[in-house]
C-alpha cells in the first residue's frame, strides 16, 4: 500500500516558509538598526536601541512560529519526517539553529550575534526554496527506518550548534581586526564603533568553545548512530563512501579543535579560524558532497 502524498499541502508548507523568509528579513533588519542606534553618537539615538532589540526578538519569535507551521505540514503532506531530501533538510535545519539560538538568548554575550544567526537562516531558506525545492516524494527504501530520526536530528542538532559557534567566531575576528584608517573612513569607523560594543574578545572565544564543544559531542553521536544504521541498511558498518568521509572529515577538525584550544594554547585568532574551517567544511559536505559527489548517502533529491 502506498503511502499518500499531499501536493497541496505541501504548497501551503512553502507559502509559511515564504512568510517566516519575510518576517526573517524584518527581524535582520530591526537588529542590524538596533546595532546602529547602539553605535550612534547621539545619546537620544541611543537609548531607543534597547527598544528596537526587544521588536526584533518577537519579529524572530513570530518567524519561527510561522517556520515551524511551515516544517511540520512538509511532514505531514510527505507522511513521514520532513527531512529526506536537501529542501527539507535545509527548512528544518535553518529551524533548529533558531530554536537553539532562541533558547540560548538567556545568554546575555549571545544577543550580538543575531544578525549573524538571522542572516545565515535567511541564506538557508533562500537556497533551500530557490535552489533545493522538490516536490514530496516517498522515501527511498535505506531510508525508511526510526534511524532517520535519530540520525539526522543529532546531526542537525550538531550543525545548529556548530554555527552559533562560528557566528561568536566571526565576531571575535572582526572585534579583534586592525581596522586601518577607521578615521579617515566613516564607513569603517562606524563599524569598529558597532564591534567595539560586541562583549569581551575572551567571552566571545570561550562561548563559541562552549557551542563547538556541544557540537562535536552531538556530532560523534551522528557518526556512531550512522555506522549502526549503515550496517542495518548495507550490512557493513563502515564503507568510505564520500559522505562518510566527510563526515569524519569534519569531526577530525573539530576534534583538532578542541584538543589544540585545551592542550597547545591555541588561543585567539588562530582558534577562531579553526571553526571556521570546521562549519566550513559542514557547509561544503551538506552543498557540494551531496550535489556534485555519487554515493550511498547523498539524497539531494535533486
Amino acid at each position: 500500500m502506498g503511502i499518500a502524498l499531499n501536493v497541496g499541502l505541501s504548497q501551503i508548507s512553502l507559502l509559511f516558509i515564504y512568510a517566516s523568509m519575510a518576517i526573517y528579513t524584518a527581524a535582520f533588519l530591526t537588529f542590524a538598526n538596533h546595532l546602529a542606534r547602539l553605535a550612534s553618537d547621539k545619546k537620544k539615538v541611543r537609548t531607543q536601541a534597547s527598544r528596537f532589540e526587544s521588536i526584533a526578538i518577537v519579529l524572530l519569535i513570530i518567524a519561527a512560529l510561522l517556520h515551524t507551521v511551515g516544517v511540520v505540514l512538509r511532514g505531514i503532506a510527505a507522511s513521514r519526517v520532513p527531512w529526506a531530501n536537501m529542501y527539507e533538510f535545509s527548512i528544518t535545519g535553518a529551524l533548529f539553529v533558531v530554536l537553539v539560538y532562541l533558547t540560548a538568548l538567556s545568554i546575555k554575550d549571545v544577543r550580538f550575534i543575531a544578525t549573524f544567526v538571522t542572516g545565515f537562516v535567511i541564506l538557508i531558506l533562500g537556497a533551500a526554496t530557490s535552489a533545493f525545492y522538490v516536490e514530496v516524494q516517498s522515501l527511498m527504501p535505506a531510508l525508511q527506518s526510526y534511524w532517520l530520526v535519530i540520525h539526522v536530528v543529532v546531526a542537525v542538532l550538531a550543525v545548529a550548534f556548530f554555527n552559533i559557534a562560528a557566528a561568536l567566531s566571526t565576531s571575535y575576528l572582526l572585534k579583534t581586526a586592525n581596522w586601518v584608517n577607521s578615521s579617515k573612513k566613516k564607513s569603517i569607523g562606524t563599524l569598529k564603533r558597532v564591534f567595539a560594543l560586541f562583549p569581551a574578545a575572551e567571552n566571545l572565544e570561550r562561548l563559541a568553545y562552549r557551542f563547538n564543544i556541544i557540537g562535536f559531542i552531538l556530532w560523534s553521536f551522528t557518526l556512531i548512530a550512522g555506522a549502526i544504521w549503515a550496517e542495518r541498511a548495507w550490512h557493513r558498518y563502515w564503507g568510505w563512501d564520500t559522505k562518510e568521509v566527510w563526515t569524519f572529515i569534519i569531526w577530525v577538525i573539530y576534534a583538532g579543535y578542541l584538543h589544540a584550544n585545551a592542550t597547545r594554547g591555541w588561543t585567539g585568532k588562530r582558534s577562531a579560524w579553526l571553526s571556521l574551517v570546521g562549519f566550513a567544511a559542514v557547509i561544503f559536505n551538506f552543498t557540494v558532497v551531496n550535489l556534485f559527489f555519487k554515493g550511498l548517502h547523498v539524497y539531494s533529491g535533486l
